[in-house]
């Protein structure tokens, strides 16, 4: 009888305790770890935050709001660990990252989104020493991903062979990572892919300076036939280059932004391709020194 009276005592206090830990936070409970938040229908659906105010209690907070919808962090100090902290987060459709020390293999607590539509990662992994970006492979476990940005990283080839391997991808954007003029080429791979932006290259101590992104990138993209949407940055192209993509037959909308090209050809692509629209403008001469020249090396 006795042993009876206290299993139910247990019971009786330990399962509120539980259900409680479990309980979403609210919504002064998040901002006071100093995070934004957004509700719809009396729901968490929104939050941003700068995680490098956030410790491990901070993130197992955040990892309660299950409702959540949609989620940006900024800073450097997220870590593979506080990312698997996260994993309750299974209705979210979109992560924005700028700034974390995940390992490539950390990517692997991303499968944990199953609804994730659209992943943002910008300045990834600066500071870890061994990042390849080949752990974005692991995003290949996201049935829903369809819109991925990679930016800033201290990465390269590898990273776009890891993308390809992203099937169900319909949108990348890329810039300001340390990729060789063969990467873009790992793109091809990508079935479904309608939306494309390329960006050029840094330039980094040690490695050739020649551009990741010219008129011969453009033949290796006039191969990725599904493409309906094209942003081009940050390169000297020419019409010779350009006319290569008279070969997507979906093609609808081009950008051309920060991008030295001649005005004259500029005007003869756009008999060549009568139902894209066309937008650019062209480059000053200072845009040419400082972007093109001094920062891109170009």
């Amino acid at each position: 009888m006795q042993r009876s009276i206290l299993l139910t005592l247990i019971v009786t206090v330990v399962l509120p305790l539980r259900m409680l830990s479990a309980a979403e936070p609210t919504v002064a409970a998040l901002e006071k770890l100093g995070a934004q938040v957004r509700q719809s229908g009396g729901e968490i659906v929104d939050i941003k935050a700068d995680c490098d105010k956030l410790g491990d209690d901070g993130y197992r907070l955040i990892g309660q709001a299950t409702s959540l919808k949609s989620l940006s962090l900024s800073g450097k100090a997220m870590s593979d660990d506080q990312l698997a902290m996260l994993s309750g987060l299974t209705n979210l459709e979109s992560i924005l990252l700028n700034g974390t020390e995940l390992s490539d293999d950390g990517y692997r607590h991303f499968a944990a989104f199953p609804q994730l539509k659209r992943l943002s990662l910008f300045h990834p992994s600066r500071n870890v020493e061994n990042f390849t970006g080949a752990g974005l492979a692991h995003l290949k476990a996201l049935p829903n991903l369809e819109r991925l940005t990679f930016a800033g990283a201290t990465a390269g080839d590898a990273a776009f062979k890891a993308v390809a391997e992203i099937q169900q991808l319909k949108e990348f954007s890329q810039w300001h990572n340390l990729e060789t003029a063969a990467a873009i080429g790992h793109l091809t791979e990508l079935p479904n892919l309608r939306a494309l932006k390329i960006g050029q290259r840094l330039p980094s101590r040690g490695r050739p300076l020649t551009a990741s992104f010219d008129d011969a990138t453009l033949a290796v993209i006039a191969r990725m036939k599904t493409l309906e949407k094209l942003d081009l940055q940050e390169a000297r192209l020419t019409l010779a280059g350009l006319k290569h993509l008279q070969s997507l037959p979906h093609l609808r909308e081009l950008k051309l932004q920060w991008v030295d090209v001649p005005a004259a050809d500029v005007e003869q692509l756009r008999k060549l391709l009568p139902n894209v629209k066309l937008n650019w403008e062209p480059m000053t001469d200072e845009e040419r020194e400082s972007l093109l020249t001094k920062k891109l090396k170009l």
